[in-house]
């Protein structure tokens, strides 16, 4: 998260005498003595926010630039340590209040502006889908009181691999991070220095270096290890990021590590921007981070701040000076916080497109009200001596106020559309109950339903399509969990036949639908379901905890189907899944080997396997262009949508027992593919079926079923 604190920097640690001075304790003062700025880690700020815009707008062309939270952690780590450090040296304390009160000043009128404006936004059907309005309004709130990284921690959210359709706000995460950061560690280094004047002999730094460092070798041990066992989760925990607040206040306290040498200093500053550029380019989403992959951009940052030497203007430190990026270092908190809501916003928008123009245009727009919130907003804030000529507690008591408005500002947006949300709840069950006829899939695959004309129908809404997933969340298993789940729905009978739904979240998307059909043809359905972890033998190609999770679930379910009494088992899984190449050719010939294998221990039984060629995958929910455009130009290229050569496809064909459907041409002509078919609205986010349109494909998925299981019967 890009800090306010443009101005604090670590000076004449070791020299305290010079800067003691009386403070009066009843006000708040900027600072304990005056500190001395330091352009480069200035321009350190505008690398670290440029990454992480970027990212957002351009995420393939920059895969790794969410490493700039991480330069920020290293940046503030730095600061407020050498702030704290200055403080406790010069008056024997930090007056905790004043230092608080100072940091709502900083940060807390842009970020509550840009929350009022998000919460604002969640009012408007038009700008925020219905659907999406509880989970908006829970983590505005949670972003308001600086909660929001224990938020998605908690519902395991996963950041760089989300597929979802995340808030306005989920950038919150690194702020609420570090405003966490900022009431521990100075309660850290106070009971350090606490513990050095009472029992070292007043060893105040000594005791506050040796607490730092111990927290931050046990944090980093804890990163790496919660990583590897809990990557999603790992990525929002609070002590599992102290350890880069840690590397910079080690810069802050060690004189050494403050490097004056030229030469040493150009290698560090020159060295430590290549690390930068490399990881923001090589990371990407499956790497395995944070964990030990973190310390390439902590220590990047890191060696960038210790280089101190600026006698020639090609050394990092002056190139870092220069005005642009000492703009953008300037502007960096507020860019921070406006570009995500911004690019969340923009295709809700009328008229506003996706094309390289807009986006630039965008990312314009950001700048411009950066600019206007520093100058017109946090400037004036953090002088406004309404606060700054009173007692700190006048600031805290003012800034809770201005959050519980922001809070109720929130509430009002659910409570301005909660019957709405009710009522598209209840329509969305009447659809699924009584589907128009020839609705959906019906359109096309019925000759009785050729020139039937739904015309501008698209049910369920694109305001509501999110919410059309089935309800059974504890049959699917998710990230890293390895446990094969499984559930039982339909018929009881010990003669009914017996049906497994197996795959990844591709699979997950028919249940509802597979669970209606057992319920009206007296089918036993078993499901086993594991997000973005096909039914299939080949490892993933993704590192680290979630892959292994993934192997170790297929072994656990292929344990319980050598055990299941099952008549047929039915499959689907994403194209797109990134398999190792396993010692084949290619990895595409590895998904397919795997595929075959898998099912091999089924039919080596008897037991029919049926799976379905993919559904296309959009660059962005195409509910967005619904909301604001006529269906037909929400229309995307085939060539772009469709993974024509889906491994399922070849896995199938010429294999005896396999049964493949192909519902290409209901998604897709020969040259576009299409978000709404027969009236009904395809998908709910990007690639995942609705339930109302994955219902209409039903009578086709029983045919296929009760073919197979008649094949078996004796």
């Amino acid at each position: 998260m890009p800090s306010a604190d443009h101005d604090l920097g670590p000076q004449n640690l070791g020299d305290p005498a010079r800067l003691r001075r009386r403070e009066p304790r009843d006000r708040s003062p900027e600072h304990a003595e005056p500190s001395r700025f330091l352009p480069h880690v200035q321009g350190l700020r505008a690398i670290a926010v440029l990454f992480v815009v970027l990212y957002h707008f351009w995420p393939a062309r920059l895969p790794g630039g969410y490493v700039g939270v991480d330069i920020f952690f290293v940046i503030s780590g730095f600061l407020i340590t050498g702030h704290l450090m200055r403080e406790l040296t010069a008056t024997g304390t930090v007056r905790l209040g004043q230092f608080w009160a100072r940091r709502a000043r900083r940060l807390l009128p842009a970020s509550l502006l840009v929350l009022l404006v998000c919460a604002l936004v969640a009012m408007s059907p038009y700008l925020t889908p219905t659907s999406a309005l509880p989970n908006e309004v829970r983590e505005i709130i949670a972003s308001t009181f600086y909660v929001e990284n224990w938020f998605l921690a908690l519902n395991s959210a996963d950041y760089l691999n989300h597929a979802g359709d995340p808030t306005t706000v989920q950038h919150y995460w690194s702020l609420s991070l570090e405003e966490q950061f900022y009431v521990l560690w100075p309660l850290i280094m106070l009971l350090a220095a606490w513990i050095g004047v009472k029992y070292f002999r007043g060893a105040r730094r000594r005791a506050v270096l040796i607490a730092l460092g111990v927290v931050t070798v046990a944090s980093f041990v804890f990163c790496v290890v919660f990583t590897i066992t809990n990557p999603a989760p790992a990525y929002f925990v609070t002590f599992g990021r102290m350890w880069q607040f840690g590397v910079g206040a080690m810069i802050a306290l060690i004189p050494l590590l403050q490097v004056r040498n030229a030469f040493v200093s150009f290698l560090l500053g020159w060295g430590g921007v290549l690390v930068l550029l490399f990881v923001a380019f090589r990371f990407d989403g499956q790497t395995p981070f944070p964990g030990y992959m973190a310390l390439l951009p902590t220590l990047g940052a890191a060696a960038v701040i210790a280089a101190s030497n600026t006698e020639r203007w090609w050394y990092p430190t002056r190139i870092l000076s220069l005005r642009p990026a000492q703009f953008v270092g300037d502007i960096s908190y507020s860019l921070y916080l406006w570009h995500w809501p911004l690019i969340i916003i923009a295709p809700s928008v009328p008229f506003w497109g996706l094309t390289i123009y807009h986006r630039v245009a965008l990312l314009v727009l950001c700048f411009v009200l950066a600019w206007l919130t520093k100058r017109f907003v946090e400037d004036p804030a953090r002088s406004w001596k309404v606060l700054t000529s009173r007692p700190a507690r006048v600031t805290l008591w003012s800034s809770l106020a201005a959050m519980l408005v922001v809070a109720g500002a929130a509430g009002t947006a659910w409570a301005v559309n909660a019957s709405t949300y009710n009522d598209g709840v209840r329509s969305l069950q009447e659809l699924r109950e009584n589907p128009p006829e020839c609705f959906g899939a019906a359109f096309v695959l019925d000759d009785a339903c050729a020139g039937t004309d739904f015309g501008d129908t698209i049910l369920p809404a694109p305001g509501f399509a999110g919410v059309d997933r089935p309800d059974a969340a504890q049959c699917f298993v998710q990230l890293n969990d390895a446990r094969p789940v499984s559930c039982e729905f339909g018929s009881e009978d010990p003669d009914a036949p017996r049906v497994a739904l197996i795959g990844d979240s591709h699979a997950y998307q028919l249940l509802s639908t597979f669970q209606s059909l057992a319920d009206e043809r007296g089918w036993h359905l078993t499901t086993w379901f594991k997000g973005a972890c096909p039914w299939n033998t080949t490892p993933l190609s993704t590192p680290g905890a979630f892959g292994a999770a993934c192997t170790e679930w297929r072994d656990g379910v292929r344990a319980q189907l050598a055990d299941a009494d099952l008549d047929a088992v039915f499959t689907a899984a994403i194209a797109t899944t990134p398999y190792s190449s396993a010692g084949y050719g290619s990895s595409y010939d590895a998904a397919v080997a795997g595929y075959q294998d898998a099912w091999g221990e089924v039919l080596d039984r008897g037991i029919p396997v049926i799976t379905v060629v993919d559904n296309p995958v959009w660059e962005t929910d195409p509910n967005k262009c619904l909301r604001t455009r006529d269906a037909s130009a929400c229309d995307g290229p085939r060539s772009e949508l469709l993974v024509e050569d889906d491994p399922l496809r070849a896995a199938a064909s010429g294999i005896e027992g396999v049964t493949l459907l192909d519902f290409t041409d209901v998604f897709c002509g020969e040259e576009v593919c299409s978000p709404v078919v027969g009236g009904a609205n395809i998908y709910r986010d990007q690639d995942h079926l609705t339930v109302t349109f994955a219902d209409t494909l039903g009578p086709w998925y029983a045919e296929a079923v009760e073919d197979a299981l008649g094949r078996v019967s004796p």
